[in-house]
């Protein structure tokens, strides 16, 4: 059974892309283990002065290298990812890199109508990046609109047609990660352009 990891792409107490990795959690239990990954106790990214990496993000980033994927579930701030989000994989990209040729999942709830499509797509920029490089499933937007009323009592998609959707894009997500697990042959390659990369030398 595949292990996946669910990354809560913001800091908020009460989140509706917290709920839907839940569900996702819950629903594809008998396919994959999805364990979730909470960001908001990570501290501001800036260059430490001794280059040491807090306890909680070399925790995280053992995780997601352990992982056979990552799901990250993003909510939609002015057309971009929340800053909590981009601040965990700034600390995931500086001196270690647990993204590289990992297989990626986006999915996105928001309170209105376009359901994070814009912050989802910052998202792919953000991941393809020289520092983090991560393989991300295409053509695969989740987006769940009006979020705060898609949920059931009992944390449950209301809508049979976004269940359907969801579990679809989840089975091709196992698809995608078992062909990424034979797309290898240069992931040592990769990792070390990714420690090598500096943009002082570009």
């Amino acid at each position: 059974m595949y292990k996946f990891i669910g990354l809560v792409g913001t800091n908020s107490k009460d989140s509706t892309n917290r709920q839907l990795l839940q569900y996702m959690q819950k629903s594809f239990a008998n396919e994959a283990e999805i364990e979730l990954i909470e960001i908001k106790d990570i501290p501001l990214f800036n260059k430490p002065a001794d280059n040491k990496i807090p306890a909680i993000v070399q925790t995280i980033a053992e995780k997601i290298s352990k992982s056979d994927g990552v799901i990250i579930s993003t909510p939609e701030y002015d057309h971009a990812v929340p800053a909590a989000l981009m601040n965990v994989l700034n600390w995931l990209s500086y001196g270690i890199y647990p993204f590289v040729d990992k297989p990626v999942m986006i999915t996105g709830a928001s309170y209105g109508t376009l359901g994070s499509s814009r912050a989802q797509a910052h998202l792919r920029q953000i991941l393809d990046a020289p520092e983090l490089k991560a393989r991300i499933m295409p053509s695969s937007e989740f987006l769940l609109s009006h979020s705060l009323a898609a949920f059931s009592a009992d944390g449950m998609l209301k809508d049979g047609e976004q269940r359907e959707k969801l579990a679809g894009l989840f089975q091709d997500f196992l698809i995608f990660v078992a062909i990424t697990k034979q797309l290898q042959n240069a992931h040592a390659v990769n990792q070390q352009e990714t420690e090598n990369f500096s943009w002082d030398n570009v």
